[in-house]
């Protein structure tokens, strides 16, 4: 998987070729998914995995963007990417490679499963390009949100339901709504992504004081509750060990709420199963996140010349 996503990087030309041969088996990218979406059929987990990958090439050209004040390239590709999520067949050839890496993501993952699953996608990931947005203005006028503005941002930025979604495809089965919105099921998702963005940003926090960011957990938690950096990072510890214990009880509500859906139908059993194996999965996020930040050269910052840029990004926008 990791090799055939180096070669979707270089024929997309989302990150240079040198930048490609030299970092991207050690940004381990692909092992974040494959840790996460165990038991996915193979062109499941290849078509996440590249679009994991080009998650954080977005990722990182936003940063940029914002970095290199290039207001006007990060409008253009905002509007560029609402586009292609409507009409991605429509956007594989674009000019832009970051449009176009989307495009193909998107054709390959509109595949698996039906119309509704589709659109879901297409509404969760409309909302996570607007949080991006906002994230922009809030880092280029030095806004700092306050800590609870920033926990509802950072679940759309994180992506929380677009991880959540796809589970669904890895289990072979779109989920019907009573199911996804049952209080236990959706409490055992969320708990599991909100490990992993403050997980993450437990372990951004050098690199994002470096670059004088505004968008961690910890700095909202210094700038508008007065904390220390010590004070702030044990209380982002304490929060995310708090997400673990919460997860292993709303776990075993969704478990059970998965199995009374055997009803003794085929349906039944068959739904029962992959909401238990949805469920395993939402488990395997705490140890996937908790490995790749630990193994993940995008986290070196000690290693970087530059504590806030890292080396393997492409500092240009597209076409310039």
């Amino acid at each position: 998987m990791q090799e055939k996503t180096r070669c979707w990087l270089l024929e997309k030309r989302l990150m240079p070729a040198d930048k490609v041969e030299e970092y991207a088996d050690g940004l381990c990218y692909t092992d974040l998914m494959a840790g996460y979406y165990i038991g996915a059929p193979d062109e499941v987990l290849q078509a996440i995995g590249d679009y994991s990958a080009w998650f954080f090439v977005w990722d990182d050209r936003h940063d940029r963007d914002i970095v290199h004040r290039r207001p006007a390239a990060w409008r253009r590709l905002r509007t560029q990417l609402h586009a292609a999520l409507e009409a991605p067949r429509n956007h594989v050839h674009h000019p832009d490679p970051l449009v176009a890496g989307f495009a193909d993501s998107v054709v390959r993952l509109y595949s698996f499963l039906g119309a509704t699953w589709n659109a879901r996608f297409a509404r969760h990931f409309h909302a996570v390009i607007e949080a991006y947005d906002r994230e922009f203005r809030n880092r280029t006028s030095g806004c700092v949100p306050t800590v609870d503005a920033y926990l509802e941002l950072r679940r759309l930025t994180f992506a929380h339901w677009i991880w959540t979604d796809l589970l669904e495809p890895s289990a072979g089965r779109e989920l019907p709504d009573a199911v996804r919105k049952h209080p236990p099921y959706r409490r055992a998702a969320l708990l599991s992504q909100e490990f992993a963005a403050w997980y993450n940003d437990l372990c951004s926090l050098p690199k994002e004081i470096a670059g004088d960011e505004v968008h961690n957990l910890g700095i909202s938690l210094i700038h508008h509750q007065g904390l220390t950096l010590e004070e702030a990072v044990k209380e982002m510890r304490r929060r995310v060990e708090e997400c673990i214990s919460e997860f292993l009880v709303a776990e075993k509500e969704a478990l059970r709420f998965a199995e009374s859906l055997a009803d003794g139908t085929v349906r039944g059993r068959e739904l029962s199963a992959a909401v238990q194996a949805i469920v395993g999965n939402m488990r395997n996020w705490f140890s996937a996140v908790y490995w790749f930040h630990h193994e993940s050269g995008r986290y070196m910052v000690d290693s970087w010349d530059d504590r806030s840029t890292p080396p393997y990004v492409n500092n240009e926008a597209a076409g310039e």
